[in-house]
């Protein structure tokens, strides 16, 4: 069989030209609008919310030069098989860096996991990428770690910096089918080969996709601060997996954002049968965790970034957190200074340090970076609905505007 066509003619071609690239313009315009539109998210400030001090470019953890944020985000799946985990990745000094920078971690409450840290605390030092994902996940996602890090060491042995990789976890129970153990060692790979600088999404992806904060859909936040160039310029940055705190303390700016806004709570689908280890009001009083990494480039030796990460407690504290009975708060924090000293193994090295007398402006800055980090996660984060139909709502940013508005704390746009 065969088919002929008539040839058209120049006018006939070039019409047909003009319309396609027409076409081709309008459909290339339209998908970059809706691309923008699908990219581009709230974050507090944009709703009038008010803080203190500067934040760097991108008011993220990665202003903090050479620190990278990897994502793997699983959504997939409804009723008793929905998916709604995943894993985020902190690189400390870039996918290519193989050796160590100082480091603390802190508890407030112990109901939780953050592996590697008895290393940290012994040797004040990390050697690998931290990595947060769920709850029943942390194995694979360890395990993975070694493997991604073997691969790229020319050694194979044991090794501190190789071997015993920090990776904490928050559960996501009441959204993400947990038991079914769906965070691969793949998806691991995929945030650690994904990770990057510069600006990062928040809400629901990486580790913070099936979250839950003071009873509102919780997630994945960061935040930075910037210290004025006469107290030396320095960055601390911030990056949270709010997964924490009753309704009843959630507070905005001072405001008591939690107990004007009573309903809106997690809702229970029509086939679940069990919430263990929630109660039927999801997550009771306080039930949840919290992880929050804090990165800097102030020159600061273990047991000053030890008394720096202590500080995130304040931060939570501003939110609404208690760190109550149930709740996993463990945080870890680094500088990225003195790193090629602190990976030395051999010889003396020589240590730049910020005097004790100095360090107040640094404090400030993790507790006030920690504050909005954790707001930006709820207000980046959307409604979701996940395993058996149970539902977490949004925080509605109308609602929070006029709440701030009449308590006199919304920053109004000039």
């Amino acid at each position: 069989m065969s088919f002929t066509t008539k040839p058209l003619n120049f006018n006939q071609n070039r019409e047909n030209k003009i319309m396609k690239k027409t076409l081709s313009v309008f459909l290339i315009f339209s998908f970059s609008i809706s691309l923008s539109i699908a990219q581009v998210k709230p974050r507090a400030r944009d709703l009038g919310v008010p803080f203190d001090g500067a934040t760097g470019q991108y008011n993220a953890i990665t202003d903090v030069k050479s620190v990278e944020v990897g994502y793997a985000t699983l959504i997939s799946g409804n009723g008793k098989t929905a998916i709604r985990t995943g894993v985020t990745a902190i690189l400390p000094q870039g996918k290519s860096f193989q050796g160590r920078v100082f480091a603390a971690w802190h508890t407030l409450n112990g109901n939780g996991e953050m592996t590697g840290t008895a290393w940290v605390e012994e040797s004040g030092g990390l050697g690998t990428p931290v990595m947060i994902t769920n709850t029943h996940s942390v194995g694979a996602v360890r395990d993975a770690v070694i493997e991604w890090g073997v691969r790229k060491s020319s050694g194979g042995n044991y090794s501190g910096d190789l071997s015993l990789p920090v990776v904490a976890e928050t559960y996501d129970g009441f959204l993400n089918d947990i038991n079914g153990f769906h965070v691969k060692k793949e998806h691991a790979f995929q945030a650690l080969d994904a990770a990057k600088t510069g600006a990062i999404a928040e809400g629901n992806v990486g580790g913070g996709t099936g979250m839950i904060a003071h009873r509102f859909k919780g997630g994945t936040g960061t935040a930075s601060r910037v210290l004025e160039a006469k107290l030396g310029g320095y960055t601390v940055g911030v990056l949270v997996q709010a997964n924490y705190g009753t309704r009843q303390f959630f507070s905005v700016a001072g405001v008591p954002v939690g107990r004007e806004i009573t309903e809106l709570l997690p809702s229970v689908g029509k086939e679940t049968t069990s919430l263990f280890p929630f109660d039927r009001k999801v997550g009771g009083e306080g039930q949840g965790s919290i992880i929050v990494v804090v990165a800097t480039d102030a020159p600061l030796l273990p047991h000053q970034l030890k008394r720096l990460v202590q500080r995130v407690s304040l931060g939570i504290g501003n939110v609404g957190g208690r760190g109550e009975n149930s709740s996993g708060d463990i945080f870890i924090a680094f500088s990225t200074a003195n790193a090629t000293e602190a990976s030395k193994d051999a010889g003396l090295s020589q240590l730049t340090m910020l005097p004790n007398e100095r360090i107040n402006p640094l404090f400030w800055a993790t507790a006030q970076a920690t504050e909005e980090a954790i707001l930006n996660a709820m207000v980046a984060a959307e409604t979701m609905k996940g395993l058996n139909g149970n539902t977490v709502y949004a925080l509605p940013h109308d609602r929070l505007k006029e709440i701030l508005k009449k308590y006199n704390r919304l920053l109004e746009k000039k």
